[in-house]
């Protein structure tokens, strides 16, 4: 639901009533993931997605319903080998989705407010959910954030409010959204409720050290792909907002003194464009020992030889020095700076989400992947 976040807090302010359907779980090669949602409002107004289009009119009809007659509804949708053109996924996937209204008298709607007031100003927020149990507490809501502090419940035993609080803490502490066995009675013994649990925290950040002509496409790219994009230099002269009208920040710093200040998480995307050793081998030796997501760094292979070598001068070990992508990007013959932000961004996606990087056309493993430990 997240991912919507911002429209549907709009309609929660003016006052609208909706229904939202979110996908709970997936099998098989489906394109969307636990959380993507689809929202249609009283006037039949439609926004977001559960799939990608194979099964967005059934969804939206089961808005409609679920807003006339106030009762959540789960359903199921796979791919049908009988019937070619009936309501399935025709990539092969199953997904399971809830949706529930939120009307002005549902207790769960101020809930949902926050919680997509929270996603809306890019807060760090959990929103657990029944999505498998009692038809009685379908849709229930407890909002949870960081400091622990929580809104609304699940409608059940007060140790379900503590047992879903600490769960969905926990998944935000990681970022990531997923489903939850538990029991009515707040135990972790699987087979009485699933909960779903959406975390909404900061966009992942992407640091990009070097503020050369390479650097302002990267900077559109990782745009583009979600991130907080941060532009660092110590030249003045070419660290400026003029040139880089698209990044978050321009930061005039030694790279590595500003990487050792400056705040960081397992999401956090590194890319260096200098290849000047005075400024990569301190940058790079600080970063290779973080616990950041990505730490890549420009220039040919002679360079990357040459640095290798001072960073193993400088101390790094073999298995640090294993996590430095160089040189940066995937093999795309790329020539201009367009072309190369592009296939950084290739691999920075293919990192995350453990592609390969080779053509589709070359592989027999699944399209969609589930990686673990990756926040969703």
């Amino acid at each position: 639901m997240f991912d919507i976040a911002e429209e549907l807090h709009r309609w929660a302010e003016e006052g609208r009533e909706f229904a939202v359907a979110t996908v709970v779980s997936v099998g098989g090669s489906a394109p969307r993931g636990p959380g993507a949602a689809l929202a249609v409002d009283s006037d039949g107004t439609a926004i977001g997605s559960v799939s990608g289009g194979c099964v967005e009119g059934a969804v939206y009809e089961l808005c409609a319903q679920a807003l006339r007659d106030g009762e959540p509804v789960r359903e199921r949708f796979g791919y049908s080998d009988e019937d070619a053109f009936a309501v399935g996924l025709t990539c092969g996937g199953i997904i399971d989705v809830l949706v529930v209204p939120v009307r002005a008298a549902d207790a769960a709607r101020e809930v949902v407010r926050a919680a997509l007031s929270a996603a809306a100003r890019r807060e760090p927020a959990a929103l657990a959910r029944v999505v498998r149990g009692p038809a009685a507490l379908l849709g229930r809501a407890l909002l949870v954030r960081p400091d622990g502090s929580a809104e609304g419940g699940l409608g059940g035993d007060a140790e379900l409010d503590r047992t879903a609080a600490a769960e969905a803490r926990a998944l935000l502490d990681a970022g990531r959204t997923g489903t939850v066995p538990v029991s009515e009675d707040g135990s972790h013994c699987p087979g009485g409720l699933t909960l779903l649990v959406e975390s909404s925290t900061p966009p992942p950040r992407m640091i990009v050290f070097g503020a050369v002509d390479f650097a302002a496409a990267l900077v559109r790219a990782g745009k583009f792909l979600g991130h907080h994009v941060t532009v660092c230099d110590a030249r003045p002269v070419f660290a400026t907002a003029a040139r880089f009208p698209e990044a978050d920040e321009v930061v005039v710093d030694w790279p590595h003194r500003y990487l050792r200040r400056t705040a960081t998480d397992a999401r956090t995307v590194l890319c260096v464009l200098t290849h000047d050793a005075k400024f990569d081998i301190p940058l790079l030796t600080e970063a290779l020992r973080m616990p950041v997501a990505f730490v890549g760094a420009m220039g040919s292979r002679r360079t990357h030889d040459d640095r290798t070598r001072r960073l193993r001068e400088a101390g790094l070990s073999t298995r640090e020095l294993s996590r430095l992508r160089s040189p940066i990007g995937l093999d795309l013959g790329a020539r201009t700076p367009e072309e190369t932000a592009l296939s950084i961004a290739a691999e920075i996606v293919a990192a995350r989400r453990g592609g390969t990087g080779r053509p589709l056309t070359e592989t027999g493993t699944p399209i969609h992947r589930e990686v673990s430990g990756t926040a969703a």
